[in-house]
């Protein structure tokens, strides 16, 4: 089944492509001929992925998902959540973004999180949404090199490395999107 993903983020489509097996056949936005800067003006995750997959489908007719993923940490009552990927400002650059992150839970306690991702689908039969969570902790020093974004000061619960110490195969068993695309996998094989 081909199916476009919503995004040119090359991180996202190797962690997507990954998670959805071989009975799809992932497509980019830049591979589906679209090359401009999508939409992400809402101030929750659903209104993101929503907002960006139903620009694509409305625009170019082409069925895609579209996914926003937020960092929610606790003792900064939510933030950077649907924030996470300008955190540190519009150069959306992850080492920003973990340093501005680890200063401002300078003293702070406790240091839980969950990281969220939310899928939206869009296609000529509707629209529907699938979302994977996993809780975790933030350390105050980076760890490991794989991953992205703030993968390298994230460590699960009952996990003993970071998502940026994990392979591939065993962050996408126990992360926030393997779970939100297992999900919309099952949906269309089902269909």
């Amino acid at each position: 089944m081909r199916i476009c993903f919503a995004t040119n983020n090359r991180h996202k489509v190797e962690e997507v492509s990954a998670a959805l097996g071989n009975s799809f056949q992932l497509i980019t936005l830049e591979e589906a001929g679209i090359h401009e800067e999508l939409p992400e003006t809402q101030s929750t995750l659903e209104g993101n992925a929503r907002q960006k997959a139903l620009h694509v489908f409305e625009r170019y007719g082409i069925s895609c998902f579209a996914d926003d993923t937020g960092l929610e940490v606790d003792a900064l009552g939510g933030a950077p959540g649907v924030y996470s990927a300008r955190y540190a400002g519009p150069q959306r650059k992850s080492e920003d973004n973990i340093i501005l992150l680890l200063k401002n839970l300078e003293g702070k306690a406790p240091r839980t999180a969950q990281f969220r991702s939310v899928i939206w689908l869009v296609n000529p039969e509707g629209e529907w949404s699938f979302e994977g969570i996993v809780r975790g902790t933030i350390l105050t020093t980076c760890r490991g090199s794989g991953g992205f974004g703030y993968d390298p000061v994230f460590m699960p619960e009952s996990a003993s490395m970071t998502l940026a110490e994990m392979t591939m195969d065993e962050k996408n068993r126990i992360s926030h999107r393997g779970m939100a695309v297992r999900k919309l996998a099952e949906f269309l094989l089902s269909r």
